[in-house]
């Protein structure tokens, strides 16, 4: 499984690193959807947005404790070929018919997973769920950030068949972490998707078409830097951590152009534009009322049950 592998990796190569967007990075796009929405829904959200922001980790934290959860956060692109900008592998039962489930599975079903997690919403919306409404806006908003990263859609997810391992963490933690003040995250406003599965997939063919640069371009910075300029230690808590020297990320940042702010922006944007169509889709309740409703924030720090079986539902249900 892919969490053992980088595990593994990470005994050998102890470099601060993270498993998808980094928590700080996943919060904020969160965040900066909430500014997406049409009034109808901001005031409503912005009423929440420290829930949504906070809880934009919980899929990561379920990663090691929920069957099936580690697949849902990417898919290996390079496992399917040209077969992946197919129409007949978009949708989820064509795909089963070509491929196992079992090997879907071991590929990672990231782009289903948020079509999935689109109906969900929709249906959380229709029931003018609270509760639902803002833990699933939170997470549908983890997994099409997700979709947005590079790595996610590669088999070689932290270099490690390059022998670049720990760029996972380098690009989608360090990079935000060091630098996110100096991102712009104007985006302009949230947008109804007519085909939300149709647009999961081309988020996903987008970030992977960076794959080549993300990975190229460290690897020619590489020669510049010898270890004790690459590296550096920062305390992070108790604990004295191995990471990517400040020097080593401000040019790996440099000539990467703006690819992450870049990319931080879109997540946003996509994910306020998936929030607006899941209410739309529900008939547009009136949020405003929901704000009337009694609210239990203890319940909302619950995970998702965790008997709760993966179900994709087909395209165009």
């Amino acid at each position: 499984m892919r969490c053992l592998k980088l595990t593994l990796l990470l005994l050998f190569f102890p470099v601060a690193t993270s498993l998808g967007w980094g928590f700080f990075a996943h919060k904020q796009i969160n965040k900066h959807a909430v500014f997406t929405l049409p009034p109808a829904m901001f005031t409503f959200y912005k009423e929440h947005i420290h829930f949504i922001t906070e809880n934009a980790v919980n899929p990561d934290k379920r990663r090691y404790v929920v069957e099936g959860e580690e697949s849902r956060h990417y898919i290996d692109l390079e496992y399917y070929g040209d077969s992946a900008l197919w129409e007949v592998l978009q949708c989820w039962p064509q795909a089963v018919k070509a491929y196992a489930k079992e090997v879907l599975m071991q590929h990672g079903i990231l782009p289903w997973h948020i079509y999935r997690m689109k109906h969900a919403l929709t249906e959380a919306f229709q029931k003018k769920d609270v509760y639902q409404i803002l833990r699933l806006s939170a997470d549908i908003g983890h997994y099409i950030a997700d979709a947005n990263v590079p790595l996610h859609t590669s088999e070689n997810y932290n270099g490690q068949l390059t022998g670049q391992e720990g760029i996972h963490g380098l690009w989608e933690t360090r990079l935000p972490e060091l630098f996110i003040d100096s991102y712009g995250f104007f985006t302009g406003r949230a947008e109804y998707v007519s085909n939300p599965q149709k647009s999961a997939w081309e988020a996903i063919i987008t970030a992977h078409k960076a794959v080549d640069s993300v990975l190229s371009l460290e690897k020619e910075l590489s020669k510049y830097f010898p270890a004790f300029k690459k590296y550096s230690f920062e305390q992070r808590g108790s604990m004295l951590q191995k990471v990517y020297s400040m020097a080593y990320a401000q040019a790996y940042h440099t000539l990467l152009d703006g690819q992450v702010e870049r990319q931080m922006r879109a997540s946003a944007k996509m994910v306020g534009d998936f929030w607006l169509t899941c209410w739309v889709d529900a008939g547009q309740p009136d949020l405003d009322a929901l704000l009337q409703l009694p609210f239990y924030e203890e319940q909302l720090q619950e995970n998702f049950p965790k008997d709760k079986k993966l179900k994709v539902r087909a395209c165009g249900d």
